[in-house]
């Protein structure tokens, strides 16, 4: 079993790159099912650098070049995009291979139907979603640790894990966050949010980007306010300094809460809630006590500067989000949303890429409406979503509460999902939390894709259903989300030298599986 999941492939990309995968190695089908030999799958596998550290660079241009959205509308097809374009794929293309290699008519009746419905993805494709801006590929030119993803609807839904220390917790605490780094990356987290507040931000922040394969974000804020010390004496001089300090160390994205206005802070008077934006509070109270208009909205222009020049990702944050289903929707939300898009416009003109930061708490039936402003409203720049929670009941199981509402809004087209754990609303994370969230995330994320049609996403749950039918039980582990824990729940109610090959399990009996009976009606 174990020597089956570490199986590990490299491909090239047409730059010449090398890119690695988990490679799932399936038995062959048992005589009585009909005797053939199944298709390796294959997902990408980054966690593998999480083994090497320090970690490999990859060349990258220095800061000041021009941005993969510059070099996107120029009809440059970059070596990242190339990179990305191979792990949204490689899924897609191997399989196609192995089938035409291929002489078993029933495995290619079942298969080549999914596979002629995929869209073809490469290095062209990735560039003209950049290149329309409905979609980022984040990477800081001083982040060569990280490797390539993209973040569009017309790709696989991303997910977002976020980690990060409490000035609540106890000083020794920030050796725990490179634990959550390496548990979320192991479970599949596309990038990873640090939102450490308290002492030692910087230190962690550095020892997080240098151990990480995958793109880090952060909200600036939140530095600017411990430095500070007091919301009364932070300025934009203040925040431009942290903002460039944070650039300079190679964070990909940052959440600039710069459409939270004046006057939209009014409208969260009779919230159920009111603002549960930690950034969204800090510059709500800024602007009360300064009565001025938020610092980040009027020098947004410099922030830009700085966005290119590092080829930085703006997540354009949704300081206004709903902390109450009953909050939802609100004017206040949709205020900030509409400023959100004028911000993105202003962006373009920057070559700065952008994404749109969504709701969180909303009710179910207001999904398909918010997915629909965003794009309206902000020219269809990838939605980056906190859930959103469909209700506020679930304490300790709020991973499942948004993971349900995450799952609804990425099948209407939301690009990227921040991960919810069972801790939401209650404390900071372990990496115990960080697992659970990682798992309710990625059946999520993976239920839109197939929704969405995604290229390959059903090619997935097909191999996996094929297994289940023939009762090849190492298969339908490897091919879990959790292969470890599929494997210990079925050893836990049925082992022995024969579980393995046995053609049921304990829920029905050999006497009552439905499969087995289906499977004797046509002989």
């Amino acid at each position: 079993m174990q020597n089956q999941l570490d199986k590990l492939e490299f491909f090239t990309t047409a730059c010449g790159e090398k890119v690695p995968f988990k490679r799932i190695i399936q038995s062959d089908t048992a005589v009585v099912f009909g005797a053939r030999k199944n298709p390796n799958f294959y997902i990408p596998n980054h966690a593998v650098y999480l083994s090497e550290l320090p970690l490999t660079k990859r060349e990258r241009p220095r800061p000041g070049s021009p941005t993969q959205l510059a070099l996107a509308r120029k009809g440059e097809i970059s070596a990242e995009m190339h990179y990305a374009a191979l792990c949204e794929s490689i899924a897609v293309s191997q399989l196609k291979e192995q089938l035409d290699r291929c002489a078993h008519s029933q495995l290619k009746a079942k298969l080549l139907p999914i596979l002629n419905r995929c869209d073809q993805i490469n290095g062209e494709t990735v560039r003209k979603e950049i290149a329309s801006r409905r979609a980022v590929l984040p990477l800081n030119f001083l982040h060569p640790e990280a490797r390539p993803m993209v973040i569009g609807k017309q790709f696989k839904t991303k997910i977002n894990a976020n980690i990060g220390t409490s000035d609540a917790v106890r000083a020794d605490a920030k050796k725990e966050e490179i634990v959550k780094l390496t548990e979320a990356i192991n479970n599949g987290a596309d990038t990873v949010m640090d939102l450490s507040v308290g002492e030692h931000i910087s230190e962690i922040r550095e020892n997080i980007i240098r151990s990480s394969p995958v793109p880090i974000g952060t909200v600036p804020m939140y530095e600017v306010l411990e430095r500070a010390r007091d919301v009364s004496e932070i300025s934009w001089d203040l925040f431009a300094h942290v903002m460039q300090q944070q650039a300079e160390q190679g964070v990909d994205y940052m959440t600039i809460h710069a459409g939270i206005l004046r006057h939209h802070v009014g409208l969260t008077r009779n919230r159920f809630c009111g603002i549960v934006s930690r950034g969204g509070g800090i510059l709500a109270q800024w602007m009360h006590l300064k009565k001025e208009e938020n610092f980040l909205y009027q020098h947004f222009d410099e922030i830009l500067e700085i966005a290119r020049h590092y080829d930085i990702t703006l997540s354009l944050g949704d300081g206004l989000r709903p902390g109450s289903i009953l909050d939802g929707s609100d004017a206040a939300q949709l205020a900030e949303l509409q400023t959100l898009g004028e911000l993105n416009r202003r962006a373009s003109d920057f070559d700065v890429q952008v994404m749109i930061e969504g709701p969180g708490h909303i009710r179910q039936s207001e999904i398909e409406m918010n997915a629909l402003l965003e794009s309206t409203w902000c020219d269809d720049a990838p939605f980056y979503t906190l859930g959103p929670l469909v209700c506020d009941i679930g304490a300790g199981f709020d991973h499942i509460t948004a993971a349900i509402g995450a799952s609804e809004i990425a099948s209407k087209g939301a690009s990227m999902l921040c991960y919810v754990t069972p801790k939401e609303h209650l404390g900071l994370p372990d990496s115990d939390d960080v697992r659970e969230g990682m798992a309710a995330f990625r059946i999520a994320a993976h239920a839109a894709d197939v929704a969405r049609g995604v290229a390959g996403a059903q090619l997935w749950d097909a191999l996996m259903s094929m297994a289940r039918f023939e009762f090849r039980w190492t298969d339908q582990y490897a091919l879990s989300l959790s292969p470890d824990k599929a494997e210990q729940m079925r050893s836990e109610t049925l082992s022995g030298s024969g579980a393995q090959e046995a053609h049921f399990c304990s829920m029905c009996g050999p006497k009552f599986c439905p499969m087995k009976i289906a499977r004797d009606l046509f002989g």
